[in-house]
């Protein structure tokens, strides 16, 4: 499996990519908002797009799509609730779906709400393991609920879902905001070291050339996996006076997602 992570540079921070075969040159292209640099990519490569995947329906995730098809004659794949949502969807997708390109790559649909209900993720049936997140896991972070989505159900996903992908799972999220991520968990924990650390090294990045994490990295930064952490519950209950001295793990996951929606 070949992995090209595409910046679009917007003011959205989205990235785009591109998952091709190496055999065959065929490649998928997810939520490629940036339809130009998503067809000269593939061009530069040899590759031919033959599917678009969106992982929702929100427009800088879809907005490429017209374009694509255009071009290519590509499928286009999402949520099987999301057909109404998405215009031309030819393949709806259920959790444990298994998309192919080419001869060599196999990818699990996993159905990943609380961003919106209709969110789709992805994950590699690779000897290294890929979860391609869309806006429901960013690195050092976790999505936002406010347009069609549900905190509560969100926090199922990362409970129930991905906090059980294997440690070496490398994080492919539809945005680039891990600085601003990590700046949130030390304001929650301001004694995280590894956070600190990762924020330093990140600071002026290349952007055309981010930094991929992984599942390991992100327990040890990501205040969303770090639920039961002394320090992230003493600064939660200085925000929430009324919350017990030892909150249930979906409690802290719920007010820390209602501190990040203002931060």
């Amino acid at each position: 499996m070949i992995v090209k992570q595409i910046w679009t540079g917007n003011n959205y921070r989205n990235f785009n990519y591109l998952i091709a075969c190496k055999e065959s040159g065929e490649a998928l292209a997810i939520d490629p908002l940036d339809s130009d640099k998503c067809l000269k990519a593939a061009k530069d490569e040899g590759w031919d797009i033959t599917q678009v995947l969106n992982t929702h329906e929100h427009n800088d995730h879809t907005g490429g799509n017209e374009a694509v098809v255009k071009a290519t004659g590509a499928k286009i794949l999402a949520h099987k609730n999301a057909k109404d949502k998405i215009a031309n969807v030819s393949r709806g997708l259920s959790a444990g779906d298994i998309i192919k390109v080419g001869k060599t790559v196999e990818l699990e649909a996993m159905d990943t709400p609380g961003h919106t209900m209709c969110h789709i993720c992805l994950r590699s049936h690779t000897e290294q393991p890929a979860l391609f997140s869309g806006d429901t896991m960013f690195n050092a972070g976790a999505g936002n609920c406010h347009n069609g989505g549900s905190a509560p159900e969100m926090f199922k996903t990362f409970a129930e879902q991905l906090d059980k992908l294997p440690e070496n799972t490398l994080i492919y999220p539809g945005h680039d905001y891990i600085e601003n991520n990590l700046r949130f968990t030390l304001n929650r924990e301001p004694d995280n070291g590894v956070a600190q650390a990762m924020l330093d090294k990140l600071a002026g990045q290349d952007l055309t050339k981010a930094h991929v994490t992984t599942m390991a990295a992100e327990r040890t930064f990501n205040t969303f996996f770090r639920l039961s952490n002394p320090s992230v519950i003493a600064r939660l209950r200085e925000s929430f006076p009324d919350l017990p001295a030892n909150p249930d793990a979906k409690t802290v996951f719920l007010k820390l997602r209602e501190l990040r929606n203002s931060w």
